[in-house]
Parts: C-alpha cells; sequence; structure tokens
C-alpha cells in the first residue's frame, strides 16, 4: 500500500558546514551520475574552470534512473516555502536561457492548474503571497471561472482553483541527454560506466575503478547517484533516504474529448490522493501519477511491473476529475523510484570522513526541476561566491 505523504519543506536548523568546499579553479572534479542533479553540476563546474568527468553506469535518462520518465512538471508553488519558490524559479529562468543551446525543445509552458480544498487553503494563500514577492504572475479561479474556461475539470470538492502561469512541463529523458551533449561539445569528459571506489586510507577516495578498466583520479568527487546514493555511503544515508516505488500511468484520450490535450498540467493538492498530471502534450496520453509514496524497494532488483489496485484508482480518479476520461483505456505505465529525504529538502553536504567526496541527492519527489539550479549552487559553493544553503544541509 501507499504512504500518505505531506511534506512540509520545513526549514531547517541552521548548521555550519566544518569544512571548506571551495576548490582552486583548474581542479579536477568527477561527478558520478549524469541525472537532473548531475548533468546540470558537472555542466556549471566546466563552465566555471574546472577540469570535470562525468560518469554514470546506464547513460543519462536510462530506464532504471529517477530521471528516466518521459516528462516532468516544472511549477513554482511552495506553500509558504520561499526557498524552494525562488530556486524553482531560478531553476525555470535557466532552462529557458539554456533551451536555444539544445537540440530539440525540452520546456513546455502550459501553465500548472492547482486544484483545492478547503484542507489546503492557507498553504495557497502563503504560496500565493511568495508567488506574488517574486514577480509571477497567476491566476486564482472562482469554480464557475474554472468551469467557463476549462469545462473538462469536475470541480465539485474543490474550493479554488490556482493557474500558475509559467509553468508546464519538461521533457525529461531527452534533456538529460541534451545536458550530456552541451557537457560535452563545451569541452567535458563522459563516461558510460560503473565505478568503484577505492580509498586511500579512511580519509579520502584515491581513484574510481570503472567497469572498462580504466581508472579515474581527482581532486574531487561529486556523487549524485540518486537512489543508489543510500547503498554507496549507506553509513551516513541509511536513516536519512527512503527509495521509494512509484507507478506513471498514461490513458488514451476518447473521440471526442481531444481538448483534453490543450489542457495545462495540473497538480491535485486535495488529500488524500495528491496526483498530479500532463494533459497529453508529450504524445503518449494523459499522463497521471501519485505523488504520494509508495513501498520502500531497491533500484537495482525491482520488478517495474505496475500494479494491478493502483492502475484501478488512477481510472476511478480520472473518471471523477475529468469526466471525459471515464473508461478510457490504459496505454502505457512506467515504475520508477523517489529518493526520499524525511522533510522533502534536497542534500548537499560534504561526507563526514572522506574529504574529497560531495554527495548531492534526495530529490524526493520534486527534484528533477531544480537541476539547473542546483547544479548552479554547487558552482557557487565550490567557487566560493556562496555558502551551502541551510536547507540544502542534513545533520
Amino acid at each position: 500500500m501507499s504512504n500518505t505523504f505531506s511534506p512540509d519543506f520545513s526549514p531547517k536548523k541552521p548548521r555550519e558546514i566544518d569544512r571548506d568546499l571551495t576548490l582552486p579553479s583548474g581542479s579536477s572534479v568527477t561527478v558520478i551520475g549524469a541525472g537532473a542533479f548531475g548533468g546540470w553540476s558537472a555542466l556549471y563546474l566546466l563552465r566555471a574552470g574546472y577540469k570535470v568527468t562525468l560518469i554514470d553506469a546506464w547513460g543519462p535518462g536510462n530506464s532504471m534512473a529517477s530521471s528516466g520518465g518521459e516528462s516532468r512538471l516544472i511549477r513554482c508553488i511552495y506553500g509558504g516555502n520561499p526557498f524552494y519558490t525562488a530556486m524553482a524559479k531560478r531553476a525555470l529562468d535557466i532552462w529557458q536561457e539554456e533551451q536555444p543551446k539544445f537540440n530539440r525543445q525540452v520546456f513546455f509552458k502550459t501553465g500548472c492548474l492547482w486544484f483545492a480544498n478547503d484542507s489546503c487553503a492557507d498553504i495557497l494563500q502563503s504560496a500565493k503571497r511568495i508567488l506574488e514577492d517574486l514577480g509571477m504572475s497567476y491566476d486564482a479561479l472562482s469554480l464557475d471561472d474554472c468551469v467557463e474556461k476549462f469545462p473538462e475539470i469536475n470541480v465539485d470538492d474543490l474550493s479554488e482553483v490556482i493557474n500558475e502561469h509559467q509553468a508546464g512541463y519538461l521533457l525529461a529523458r531527452e534533456s538529460c541527454v541534451e545536458v550530456r551533449d552541451l557537457f560535452v561539445r563545451e569541452g567535458g569528459t563522459f563516461i558510460r560506466a560503473h565505478a568503484k571506489m577505492i580509498k586511500d586510507g579512511i580519509r579520502e577516495i584515491s581513484s574510481l575503478e570503472l567497469s572498462n578498466g580504466a581508472q579515474v583520479q581527482s581532486d574531487l568527487f561529486l556523487f549524485a547517484c540518486g537512489p543508489w546514493l543510500k547503498a554507496l555511503f549507506p553509513e551516513v544515508l541509511q536513516a536519512k533516504l527512503t527509495i521509494s516505488r512509484q507507478e506513471v500511468y498514461y490513458f488514451g484520450i476518447p473521440a471526442g474529448a481531444e481538448s483534453m490535450t490543450r489542457l495545462p498540467s495540473w497538480i491535485d493538492h486535495c488529500p488524500p490522493d495528491h496526483y498530479y498530471g500532463v494533459p497529453g502534450g508529450i504524445r503518449r496520453g494523459f499522463k497521471i501519477a501519485f505523488d504520494r509514496r509508495g513501498p520502500e524497494v531497491d533500484p537495482n532488483t525491482q520488478e517495474r511491473v505496475p500494479t494491478t489496485q493502483e492502475i484501478e484508482s488512477a481510472r476511478a480518479y480520472i473518471a471523477n476529475r475529468f469526466p471525459m476520461m471515464d473508461g478510457a483505456p490504459l496505454l502505457e505505465a512506467r515504475v520508477c523510484q523517489y529518493s526520499n529525504t524525511a522533510d522533502a529538502n534536497f542534500i548537499f553536504d560534504c561526507h563526514p570522513l572522506l574529504q574529497n567526496v560531495l554527495m548531492l541527492g534526495g530529490g524526493s519527489g520534486h527534484g528533477f526541476k531544480h537541476g539547473p539550479a542546483l547544479g548552479e549552487v554547487v558552482k557557487d559553493v565550490m567557487t566560493g561566491s556562496r555558502q551551502v544553503p541551510y536547507d540544502l544541509i542534513f545533520s
């Protein structure tokens, strides 16, 4: 059974990093993991003058990875948390700035509808104030306005609908490949191989031994391995990360319901469902996914086969919220994983024992869109232009 999970993104108690994380320009950095966090970090570190090698066992956007799906939402509403709202806005700006350098469009500005009832009214009120402070536009739609503008949506159990204008969705696997390709074009080195750490005593990693027989030495190693981070550093992360199974479905849009494809992306913030989706712009059908945390899994061994119970729950939900989808056939399903921290904050910190190791992870189901902003944070911290934000430090 899935677990109900309502992250509050609580601000963390300030703690000083007890190690200087700055590194002189020209130093060598190896990034392990070419997903949303690792790929962008490698690109930004390369642009800052470091000699960067990016390694991934199966390649960017592969089907094993948390970044390997078709699409991810990008939105900036984070309740009353200004840190993640601002970071999501920065990430959105970067996605649009970098778009012309890619070989294909990866960001699609559709807007994002937030479905709310009285149980989450206070959260969205705080969110609207933060959006206004950041100069971001939105519509707070009455139910009558929503029905007039989006007649495809059943609003009977809602109190309000918010349309976040600048939001939309990203192509996930394609954007991971595009970031890797841009990194290589700008002079970075990418290696597809499994990596094994070779320790120098107990204080440092001396090199990585690769499955292709090569060894990689580096001044610093940044591990951004998603759900594999916990297994690499169990002595540090065993109690910090939970890897959960997550299912995603694509339903066929019935004849006569073509207007469904033109809806904005959407998030249902009403407990206990916590569904979200992309209505059809990725040519895979109507995407719907749970944001509730599923059972804990091992990403190396979990069978990626959807469960009948979860499919039927999703089918019942869309029949209620989007009546035109009642009876829609299931076209495809995917199973992936979240790497969850207890409070849904990300992790960027130094290893407590290994002096030349940094860890970046804990995407908690909302990390993908933040990739470019996190990469910028990593670069800024290592060049000494900013401190590690407290919200990204775990203790």
